[in-house]
């Protein structure tokens, strides 16, 4: 435990500016996220000893779950005993899911696509297939699944796998046609292979085409069923090396399943068509039907229909069997959704799917292919969804999923995360959400039950909340590292919707998702929620218990920024703070208008973006519109989009900024309180010399341009790209680069190129100077709304000699010392800036309740400016003993109350500060974190205490202050992928690790830090991942983690074999050890397959599962004790029966003979029944 002397500077002590005399050299080469910690100040008197009790032993980051619907899915399997499903996906992941709370997450490190997966059933293993001709075989066994073995074809590629129930075999398709065979323990390959060529008649030119299927016959294990593209089936029998059976057909085959009873299989086909073939009869279909193709009048053959891409036969004890199958819908419904078509008996029901079907399992009662397999559910894995449709009920029905799994029901654009918040607030959300959800699922029980999980040692209540693109939020549970939707209100429902035909003033602005929110701030104690959307609007929320009809109350505001160049002042020429009594002293003068400017010709001038319902509108429970704050066209160039929010739930004031400059809302009186440009607030401090812009100029339509890389882009599609496409930290560029309307002028042929661009190309900008770091990043047609992402950064503040909009970038009510040298606090906002300066607006506020609602509040900008290198970021305050201030917040009441106590109740203000107002006036100490350095401030003489310079090569994408173990710290995320962590207040860098670099867009919008350690980011398009950066966390994880694999004993088949031995029939079995194994059908090529040991052998499971052993060793040995036990059952029955036919005998030479046979085959059946 360190301690660290903080001086305070003497009254009227003269201090350099802001950071000059303390800012480090910084550390220009590491590229690691590497910066320099020096401290800052001049001498003074010993004020405080702050104890920071943080070490760097207590963080170490680590991945803990992810969350949401497997990202470009391509593979199911299902365990019928374990009851687990695993999906594999084309980026290489499986995900492993149980009952609620088991999910597994584990990535192939090759990153090739998961072809297909097979589980060992009921042994806690699986198979993978990926398409880098790769076998995987992964222990279930332990909590974080590991690879055992790996196999490696070099010839030949993967086409399809079969696993045979209970066997170590695995069979093995080929793209040539052959069949290989693996062994499971040693993932070695078997001599034995099964030859195209061979397989196939002689008499045959043509190749067959692809393995498609694999499947040992029912009947006989000893008969393997092999289907090639072509149409051509071969059971192949395995001891003679021949094949017994071909059938041929002239469509190609997708998939076969058997009928149990082995005497029958059933193909689907390209054509739309299914065939069933008997085995007695192999020369022609036993039946062929195109079940959506159309009859014709003069009996010919149906028309053909699209490909039926999978089908599954499965028998029923007591009804008639389901024929399952994908596909096969005619060719004349092209606007028809892909389908799941049921057949029982003579129904046929059709299941419109909402997104193409990737693949489909049938879940039966026993695992056994040989016995009626009584289906129950089917599970359909869909591009974008997971559903499950219950077979036991007539109509149909979906079991409702408890996964969450529409994370992506519209994509996300923001993100926000609260670790520790109020702990009725979980209960109170779901009670709300919870009645309006959807109704008509199945009653019957989630049928993925497997595994086990425990809630764990973390018992602090979590919540995350997602922003959408159609405007919508969803507040999740996130508790126990689980996510399960609470709550769920649309933004839209505050709009009137957009009709064709309408004014194109939405149309103009925003390309798309004119509704898409783009910044959310939630403040729990009070419940105020506010949102920020695309189109250049706020919505402030109040939560009620109760519904309520009543008027959205709008407000409109213009924002505007008349300056066009900036010369950048050396530091030294930074003009003094100006006095106090200069500033203004009340908001009137301030406030924007917010009347109507007559249009010149076609210019646009007062027209919001979008229209707010006039008439009365019913709010249900909830988060209900409060007031609804919307920025206007102004002289024709359109609202830039919010870049900063911030709510004081104490002060009932919203404040927002963008490139042009800051609005603050009274939301208690609904009325602005302020709207003005950015260089407006700095007066007569303002460190920049700007040239005011020409009028002529002012009137442009097209007010300013970026440079790009091929190609202008007009400001309007500059302005409007949404959440979904190129912001980082809620504005439109880099603040230390191009600006979001900044760069060269266009002429009206240049007006008319750019009107040729399409709606979905990004502008990319090109760097400022010689010292930018450009990131570029790759950008896919399927992703391009996601990953549209170019962004320029400098090492210095000179890079913004050619800036032409400085935009607000963050804001953050407090109580603190407005002016310098102030002997009081007050309340007051802090606004950082795209140019790293931050200033003060201080509010004079009516004292009492009543005066509240009538007195105005009076805002004046206090003249306070502090510097940084690189946009502002976050701020945060800590009193003079170290302790993190939080704003202070008005404790929630319900606005709409039935309760006359609870009207009548007056407004109770928190401060959320351990020190009492008259302690705390001594000082404050303030934390600035910028993209490239972090300050801790003095306050009120401002002097400059620490200074960390972050990272000089890259620069900073996210950065909080976060609470951890009670104490606070500094955390940010670099685009070098480095996440940091600063002690607070000295900034000594706790960690440091190159975790994730930025690859996406994604990345950068949606990462948020929150407390306790926890941090989440949008991993893809549909899943977040969670990450902690807690050791504690860290050492618990596992025991917070669900177990995969639970004992459980194989149900027993049904005794058909001993009875039919018994009357006549074969009771041999089928030995594939002694076919397959090294002595009979020796060695394979070493050239054909490469054995690779895993990660997760015997030693390094045990050491990750903290000595429980999960290799499959254990499962193996408990089956050949199993097996044991049956060999000499058998033997004890082999000594009965011997005894019965001697008693038999015995019998028959001293009685009547026909009583004889009686007896002696009465003896044997009651022997055999006691035995079973």
């Amino acid at each position: 435990m360190k301690k660290f002397n903080f001086r305070k500077v003497l009254d009227g002590l003269t201090a350099s500016s802001p950071g000059s005399g303390s800012s480090g050299s910084g550390n220009s080469g590491s590229g690691t996220g590497g910066g320099s910690n020096q401290p800052g100040g001049t001498a003074g008197v010993l004020r405080e000893e702050i104890q920071e009790t943080l070490t760097s032993d207590y963080f170490q980051i680590c991945k803990t779950v992810r969350h949401g619907f497997p990202y470009q899915p391509t593979a199911l399997a299902f365990d019928p005993v374990q009851k687990i499903l695993a999906i594999g996906t084309r980026t290489g992941a499986i995900r492993i899911l149980g009952r609620p709370g088991v999910d597994c997450y584990c990535q192939h490190e090759s990153g090739a696509a998961v072809l297909q997966l097979q589980f060992l059933i009921n042994e806690g293993a699986l198979v993978s297939a990926s398409s880098d001709e790769t076998l995987h075989l992964w222990n279930l066994r332990q909590k974080r699944p590991a690879i055992l073995h790996s196999l490696k074809f070099n010839r030949e590629r993967i086409t399809y796998c079969h696993l045979p129930f209970q066997s170590k075999w695995l069979y093995v398709g080929t793209e040539r046609g052959n069949t290989h065979i693996v062994n499971i323990e040693s993932f070695i390959l078997s001599g034995y292979v099964i030859m195209w060529n061979k397989a196939i008649e002689l008499s045959t030119k043509t190749h067959p085409g692809p393995v498609v299927h694999l499947s040992d016959s029912p009947r006989d294990e000893g008969k393997l069923l092999i289907g090639y593209e072509n149409g051509t089936v071969v059971l192949w029998d395995l001891k003679s090396k021949r094949a017994e059976l071909r059938v041929y057909y002239d469509e190609a085959i997708h998939s076969i399943d058997w009928h149990h009873e082995g005497k029958q299989f059933m193909c689907s086909h390209s054509d739309g068509s299914l065939t069933l073939w008997n085995l007695k009869s192999p020369s022609r279909p036993f039946q062929t039907t195109i079940p959506h193709g159309k009859s014709q009048r003069d009996g010919r053959k149906p028309e053909s229909c699209k490909p039926i891409l999978k089908v599954e036969y499965k028998t029923c004890r007591n009804s008639e069997p389901f024929i399952i199958f994908s596909g096969g819908l005619a060719y004349d419904k092209a606007c028809r959704r892909p389908s799941l078509t049921i057949m029982h008996g003579k129904s046929i029901t059709v299941l419109e799917m909402d997104h193409p079907i990737v693949e489909f399992l049938t879940l039966c009662e026993t695992p056994y292919p040989n016995e009626f397999q009584e289906p129950y559910a089917v599970v359909v894995l869909l591009e974008k969804d997971l559903i499950v449709v219950d077979l036991t009920q007539s109509n149909f029905p979906i079991f409702e999923n408890p996964y969450p799994m529409d994370i992506h029901e519209s994509p996300v654009t923001c993100t926000a995360y609260f670790a520790d918040c109020p702990p009725d607030l979980i209960l109170v959300l779901y009670s709300i959400g919870v009645k309006h959800k959807k109704q008509g699922y199945s009653n019957k029980e989630w049928p993925v039950s497997g595994g086990t999980w425990n809630i764990g040692a973390q018992t602090y209540p979590e919540i995350i909340i997602t922003g959408h693109a159609d405007g919508s939020i969803k507040f999740w549970d996130a508790s126990a590292i689980t996510l399960q939707m609470l709550y769920k209100f649309k933004t839209s429902k505050v709009f009137e919707k957009q009709k064709i035909g309408d004014g194109k003033q939405t149309s103009e602005i925003v390309e798309e998702d004119p509704y898409a929110v783009q910044m959310i701030y939630w403040c729990p104690e009070s419940r105020i929620f506010c949102v920020a959307g695309v189109s250049a609007y706020v919505i402030v929320y109040k939560f009620s218990r109760h519904e309520i009809t009543t008027e959205i109350v709008s407000l409109e505001v213009r924002l505007q920024y008349d300056v066009e160049d900036i010369i950048t002042p050396e530091p030294e020429t930074i003009p003094p703070f100006p006095d106090p009594s200069s500033q203004l002293p009340s908001s009137k003068s301030l406030s924007g208008s917010t009347s109507t400017v007559a249009s010149e010709g076609v210019t646009k001038d007062s027209i919001p973006c979008l229209s707010v319902k006039t008439r009365p509108v019913r709010m249900p429970p909830g988060y209900q519109a409060e007031l609804v704050v919307q920025l206007v066209w102004v002289d024709g160039e359109p609202p830039q989009q919010i870049t900063s929010l911030t709510v004081s739930s104490a002060y009932g004031i919203v404040a927002f900024g963008n490139c042009n400059g800051l609005a603050i809302v009274d939301f208690m009186q609904k009325t602005v309180l302020l709207s003005m440009g950015t260089i407006d607030l700095y007066r007569s401090s303002d460190p920049y010399q700007r040239q005011p812009r020409s009028p002529r100029k002012n009137k442009q339509f097209i007010a300013g341009m970026t440079e790009l890389t091929d190609s202008p882009v007009p400001l309007e599609l500059e302005r409007c790209k949404s959440p979904t496409s190129d912001h980082v930290n809620g504005h439109c560029t880099s603040p230390t680069s191009q600006s979001c309307s900044s760069g060269k002028r266009l002429s009206s042929a240049d007006v008319s190129k750019v009107n040729r661009w399409g709606p979905g190309r990004p502008p990319f900008r090109k760097a400022q100077s010689a010292a930018c770091m450009e990131v570029s990043l790759p950008v896919t047609t399927e992703e391009s709304r996601e990953n549209s992402y170019n962004r320029s950064r400098s090492s210095s503040v000179s890079s913004i000699d050619k800036e032409a909009k400085e935009a607000i970038t963050a804001l953050y009510f407090m109580e603190s010392f407005a002016r310098k040298n102030d002997t009081t606090i007050s309340p007051c906002l802090w606004v950082g800036t795209s140019l790293g300066m931050v200033l003060m607006i201080s509010f004079n506020l009516p004292s009492t309740d009543e005066q509240r609602y009538t007195e105005p509040v009076l805002v004046s900008p206090s003249g306070t400016l502090l510097t940084l290198k690189g946009a502002v970021l976050t701020f945060s305050c800590m009193d003079r003993l170290g302790g993190l201030m939080h704003p202070p917040y008005e404790v929630w009441r319900d606005p709409n109350s039935m309760d006359d106590n609870e009207k009548g109740r007056k407004r109770k203000l928190v401060m959320n500060s351990p020190l009492t107002s008259q302690e705390m006036a001594d000082h404050q100490y303030a934390v600035v974190c910028s993209e490239k350095q972090a300050k801790v401030f003095s306050l009120p003489s401002q002097t400059c205490l620490y200074v960390h310079n972050i990272t000089e090569t890259s620069f900073i994408l996210q950065a909080a202050v976060v609470v951890m173990c009670n104490s606070a710290c500094l955390a940010c995320f670099c685009a070098n992928g480095h996440i940091m962590i600063m002690s607070l207040p000295s900034l000594r860098p706790m960690l440091d690790v190159n975790y994730l670099p930025l690859t996406d867009m994604r990345i950068a919008r949606t990462f948020c830090f929150t407390n306790e350690g926890q941090a989440l980011y949008l991993v893809s398009p549909t899943e977040i991942q969670r990450l902690t950066y807690s050791q504690e966390m860290c050492d618990n994880l596992q025991d917070m983690l669900g177990e995969l694999f639970t004992p459980v004993e194989t149900p027993e088949a049904q005794n058909r074999g001993f009875l039919k031995g018994l009357f006549g029939g074969s009771g041999q079995t089928f030995d594939r050890e002694e076919l397959f194994g090294e002595a009979s059908a020796g060695k394979a090529s070493k050239s054909l397959a490469q054995h690779i040991p895993g990660s997760g052998g015997i030693e390094g499971v045990k050491g990750a599962a903290g000595g429980v052993m999960g290799e499959l060793t254990r499962a193996r040995i408990a089956l050949d004790e199993r097996g044991q036990r049956l060999g000499e059952l058998e033997e004890k029955t082999a000594g009965m029966m011997t005894s019965a036919e001697a008693f038999s005998k015995h019998a028959h030479e001293v009685g009547d003979p026909s009583e004889e046979r009686h007896f002696s085959l009465g003896f044997s059946v009651v022997t055999m029944i006691r035995l079973l």
